[in-house]
């Protein structure tokens, strides 16, 4: 019902959105980052239209240089509009497989060089992995879900993956953990009800932490640190 009433609400908008997201991800004079700017102005127009208020915390948090890695946990589609709607700074992401050809989803993985994961081809999420390490090491942002799948529970988490955060060890760069509370809401409620979602940047992992821990010590510590975040701010 809510991305019904995005729809009907910009109509008129719409065809010259996609458009412009199109143009982003086949166009060679279009940067990475004039794309993000271009994608984060239509994201907080449809978010408004949508009755979604996006309440942010911990920008301050952010690394100082580029080639970072945003570590939130998953709770649905609505997720990565959270992030395109407040980070101050571009990034692109790593999404599932079966999003890779939905119309809009397509263009904007196109236009931000982001990557589609096949968690059951392990050769597959390897070139993944090792193509968005080199992309980091460049320093181009990136935002992976460490739990592979979205939790369904709300705000409760599931297991993070250790190899999600093999990306980070071998570019070492900065872990930033990021914790979302009723990101589920938006678009897994049938209501278009006035909504809040919270998103906490919350203070990251450098190289120098974590460098001897083994990837699912890591993921467990930035569970935890994330489940600590949410009972905070619930």
């Amino acid at each position: 019902m809510r991305i019904a009433l995005m729809v009907v609400r910009l109509f008129w908008k719409v065809p010259y959105y996609f458009l412009k997201i199109w143009w982003c991800g086949i166009s060679n004079k279009i940067s990475y980052e004039n794309s993000f700017w271009a994608i984060q102005k239509i994201t907080k127009k449809a978010n408004r239209a949508g009755r979604v208020t996006i309440e942010i915390h911990g920008t301050e948090n952010l690394p100082k240089e580029d080639g970072f890695i945003f570590f939130p946990n998953h709770q649905g589609m609505f997720d990565v509009l959270v992030f395109l709607d407040s980070c101050p700074r571009p990034f692109s992401f790593v999404a599932k497989k079966e999003v890779r050809n939905i119309i809009l989803l397509k263009q904007v993985i196109k236009a931000l060089g982001a990557y589609a994961m096949d968690r059951d081809d392990i050769r597959q999420s390897m070139k993944v992995i090792n193509a968005m390490t080199e992309d980091v090491k460049k320093g181009k942002n990136f935002l992976i879900f460490p739990e592979g799948t979205r939790s369904r529970a709300g705000n409760q988490l599931v297991e993070f993956k250790g190899g999600s955060f093999k990306s980070a060890t071998r570019a070492r760069c900065p872990i930033v953990p990021c914790a979302l509370i009723n990101s589920f809401r938006p678009f897994d409620e049938n209501s278009i009800q006035p909504v809040t979602v919270k998103l906490i940047y919350m203070p990251p992992m450098y190289y120098e932490e974590y460098r001897n821990m083994k990837t699912s010590e890591i993921a467990n510590e930035v569970k935890k640190r994330i489940e600590a975040t949410i009972k905070e701010y619930v």
